[in-house]
């Protein structure tokens, strides 16, 4: 019987102020906040919920969850 490795995963939180709120394209993309890197979506997902919903009120702030271990790993 064949082991599977469980691959570790990592989710980065950022946020910053968007030239159109429709898209990613980040105003001064070297001063976004990093809110953190997690080692699960739920932990990752708090921590975008809490930022986004601190700035709910400004249409140009945008925070996303980027899943770093598929940059990492495309093929895995």
């Amino acid at each position: 019987m064949e082991e599977q490795i469980a691959k570790q995963q990592l989710f980065l939180v950022m946020g910053g102020r968007v030239k159109d709120p429709r898209s990613y394209e980040f105003q001064n993309p070297e001063g976004l906040h990093v809110a953190g890197v997690y080692s699960d979506y739920e932990k990752a997902e708090e921590a975008w919920r809490g930022n986004a919903q601190r700035t709910v009120d400004d249409a140009e702030m945008k925070y996303v969850i980027v899943h770093l271990h598929k940059l990492l790993d495309p093929e895995g």
